[in-house]
């Protein structure tokens, strides 16, 4: 068996395996009643924020692509040191192979913990497509890299957005200020591991200040499209209004998610439950529940469209 043929079987496997667990937790969610309860209830104008949060999902997933191809190109298209040509240049990734590949990724985070497959899920699509081109030997160690580095980005964009929000919501902050020390402790390591990467990772890819700049204000891009899709949601199940300090929940939510141990057999129970917590009522965990189908097992669905033949 070659190398290419291995790594098509593990894009199989990974798809089936997630397909598996998607239909798992479709079976065993127990409040489907509440949940058709209160999406009966709803009126046209309701429905039609939902259309909208759907909507954004291929939004929010084209962003992700644009961040996962400035990631991989690097700097690519610059000249090197001494004004030569960079060797990268000719393994650039297109926006298309980046969006195919976002979209398999979907998959493969289902099924490990913290979904850290998400990123060598994506350079099995390119390893399976590039392997005569580059070698697995080249592609690994710049995949992993540059995965981590665009966890770290958008992990420090939830942070740097999450900690004003926590700042301008007072009555939160007195409630959980506990919360300060973990949310200190992750944005100094953050901001750390940010500033040696270029040192710490240029064995392995090309890795600049200006594209974890980049990285950081295109995972801020998609924060945000996150919280418009969940305040639509939310105001479409009466859980939300649009007034600051309900606003500034969005972000205290996503925070919360992100900085919470968790596994995807879990997830679900995670949103739903601090959506309780930041919201305030059983409401918002369907919100969480919706917002959790609407991002997480469509694109799982789309990837079988965009997969190539």
């Amino acid at each position: 068996m070659d190398k290419k043929t291995l790594y098509h079987i593990v894009e199989w496997a990974v798809a089936l395996a997630a397909c598996t667990f998607l239909g798992y937790k479709l079976v065993t969610f127990e409040d489907y009643p509440a949940l058709w309860e209160s999406l009966r209830s709803m009126a046209w104008q309701q429905y039609l924020a939902l259309d909208l949060c759907v909507a954004l999902m291929p939004v929010n997933m084209a962003i992700e692509a644009w961040r996962w191809r400035t990631l991989w190109n690097g700097d690519a298209t610059l000249n090197g040191a001494n004004g030569e040509a960079n060797e990268l240049t000719d393994e650039r990734l297109t926006f298309k192979e980046a969006h195919r590949q976002v979209y398999y990724s979907k998959l493969a985070g289902l099924i490990t913990p913290w979904r850290l497959g998400e990123y060598p899920a994506r350079g099995v699509l390119i390893t399976n497509e590039r392997m005569n081109e580059l070698g697995s030997e080249r592609i690994w160690p710049r995949v992993l890299a540059m995965g981590a580095v665009g966890s770290a980005t958008m992990t420090f964009a939830i942070v740097l957005a999450g900690v004003p929000a926590i700042m301008a919501n007072g009555e939160w902050l007195m409630a959980n200020g506990e919360w300060w020390i973990a949310v200190g402790v992750i944005l100094l390591l953050l901001v750390v591991g940010l500033a040696l990467a270029p040192r710490l990772l240029r064995q392995y890819a090309e890795v600049s200040y200006g594209v974890i700049i980049k990285s950081v204000g295109q995972s801020l891009v998609r924060l945000i499209c996150w919280c418009v899709q969940l305040a639509l949601v939310l105001w479409a199940l009466e859980a939300f209004s649009f007034q600051p300090s309900v606003i500034s929940s969005l972000f205290i939510y996503y925070l919360l998610v992100t900085i919470t141990p968790n596994v995807p057999i879990a997830e679900v129970g995670v949103r739903g439950a601090w959506a309780i917590v930041v919201f305030g009522s059983m409401n918002a965990a369907f919100a969480g529940v919706l917002l959790w189908v609407i991002n997480t097992l469509l694109p799982c669905l789309g990837w079988f469209f965009f997969r190539k033949k």
